[in-house]
């Protein structure tokens, strides 16, 4: 692609680093931002630059936040007695959408890959435990939702949490399989996914 500037170039080719935008639609982003006024412009950089440098991981779920404890973490009106755990961000935000769960979440930021060389002590996995055994008697968890993927690393992350959660005491369950098998939460359709978390099913690593 022949660019008349070298500005648009180099413009064109950093859009084009995020997931889904190739060079041509780069190519539009970048010419209608240049038509737009200069303020618009620098407010979009603005906001990019403060989301990225001021952004925070919340200190107990490890959820996106703005804060030290996320707005979820911290809310009166959600379930203390309820985790979820899900792999990433994206599937919090996605749940959330489906209006069906009002509990807490656990990030545990990966699912155990030994072929990538992706561990249990390489996830999340140890500060969920330490969540349900230092919760106070108000805020004691009673019930931990797998929410994970339906393939071989999410099924093996989830038997090592079940297996690890029996001292504990505390009820494992795990989203029904509406989700398809080697589906990514993400893009499960809302319907789908809210029945998923309402007929959730006892899960056993025996």
């Amino acid at each position: 692609m022949n660019f008349p500037s070298k500005l648009i170039e180099d413009a064109v080719n950093e859009i084009s680093r995020l997931p889904g935008i190739g060079k041509k639609t780069a190519l539009r982003l970048a010419l209608h931002l240049l038509k737009q006024k200069e303020n618009v412009t620098e407010a979009l950089s603005q906001t990019l630059l403060k989301m990225r440098t001021e952004i925070k991981y919340c200190n107990v779920c490890h959820n996106i936040s703005d804060s030290e404890v996320c707005s979820i973490c911290t809310s009166a009106r959600r379930d203390r007695r309820t985790i979820c755990v899900v792999e990433e961000i994206p599937d919090v935000l996605a749940i959330e959408n489906t209006s069906q769960y009002t509990g807490l979440y656990h990030v545990l930021g990966g699912v155990i890959s030994p072929i990538q060389g992706i561990g249990p002590d390489e996830l999340r996995i140890e500060s969920l435990f330490s969540r349900i055994s230092n919760a106070t008697e108000n805020d004691k968890v009673e019930e931990v939702i797998l929410a994970l993927p339906a393939t071989m690393e999410g099924d093996t992350t989830c038997f090592y949490i079940t297996r690890k959660l029996k001292e504990y005491g505390v009820k494992v369950s795990t989203i029904a399989r509406g989700i398809p098998i080697g589906g990514e939460l993400e893009y499960t359709d809302e319907v789908t996914l809210g029945r998923s978390i309402l007929t959730r099913v006892n899960y056993s690593a025996d």
